[in-house]
């Protein structure tokens, strides 16, 4: 499978600052990609080089097979952290403005604007100045002219930013849909919670250089530090002393109004799960046996710690 970007030993450097260090990253069709990073890491940056906005100083950018050209950026959606629409125009009228620029016939735009607005209960705002929209509101408008040409490629910069938990999550099940429709999405966010719902893949990028890249699922179990938790009937006897020799730090835990209990704890040896899980058994009913991974922002603050020191 070809990848739909390609970002080789990109580098790119404003006066005496370095905005990006021989970074390299790529995108599958169908994916959604996180590109993360503290304020200042370079994601704009790089987001201004895929969007054909400015050039790097050296590397390459490939795009569908081939080099990245101004033609390219028609096939490319980007929704900006920082919002641009004319405040004085009504919200409809600059809609289909937009739709227009990117190639939409009037009547195309206007049907398929129309049933986004629908879709997102905007409806009632189509002749409304954009001035009088709330910030969630106008987010809204900007999303769908961001998609309304159904480009091979989505960049959405902090999309959900100023939006309530309903809005956040209506827009979240949109972003799903592209995907399931083809649409390979490019999501920067500083929300790891958003990250885990919707990423596939991530790159973290700090201080110019990409420093963690790689399936979110696999990054997880790469920051595992061995820590599990067994879920076991209050009615039987604790497992805890049956597996006390093979594991620390334990903790021992009502689970639910079931009475259930849970035992979290860390191996002493990666390789003595089976051992564990067979000792907890002989000595309790046990329920459930998994690990705990750690989260995105676990994950985000140790790694970008670890190469601020």
């Amino acid at each position: 499978m070809n990848n739909i970007l390609e970002v080789n030993n990109v580098s790119k450097s404003y006066t005496d600052k370095k905005a990006l260090d021989d970074i390299s990253l790529s995108v599958r069709p169908g994916e959604i990609y996180g590109l993360l990073g503290p304020n200042g890491a370079g994601k704009t940056t790089l987001i201004r080089i895929i969007n054909h906005i400015t050039a790097p100083d050296s590397g390459q950018v490939l795009f569908d097979g081939h080099t990245l050209t101004a033609d390219d950026v028609v096939n490319i959606g980007y929704l900006p952290e920082e919002r641009g629409l004319y405040k004085k125009m009504k919200v409809g009228e600059q809609a289909m403005f937009f739709a227009r620029l990117k190639g939409l016939s009037a009547r195309d735009a206007e049907r398929s604007l129309k049933q986004w607005f629908e879709r997102l209960d905007i409806s009632d705002w189509w002749n409304k100045k954009v001035e009088e929209l709330s910030k969630g509101m106008a987010q809204k408008v900007q999303f769908v002219v961001t998609v309304l040409h159904r480009p091979k490629l989505l960049i959405f910069d902090e999309p959900f930013s100023g939006f309530d938990p309903i809005n956040a999550s209506l827009l979240k099940n949109e972003i799903l849909a592209l995907r399931e429709q083809g649409a390979t999405v490019i999501f920067s966010t500083h929300n790891m919670s958003s990250v885990e719902e919707l990423c596939d893949r991530i790159t973290l990028i700090n201080r110019a250089k990409n420093i963690l890249s790689g399936d979110l699922r696999q990054i997880k179990q790469q920051f595992s530090n061995h820590t599990y938790q067994l879920s076991y009937s209050s009615e039987s006897q604790s497992p805890a002393q049956a597996i006390s020799s093979m594991v620390h730090n334990m903790e021992d835990k009502k689970a639910d109004n079931l009475g259930n209990r849970i035992l979290s704890f860390e191996l002493n040896s990666p390789d003595m799960r089976r051992d564990v899980i067979a000792a907890a058994n002989s000595a309790s009913d046990i329920i459930a046996f998994e690990p705990i991974l750690p989260t995105m922002d676990e994950i985000f603050v140790q790694a970008v710690n670890q190469t601020n020191k």
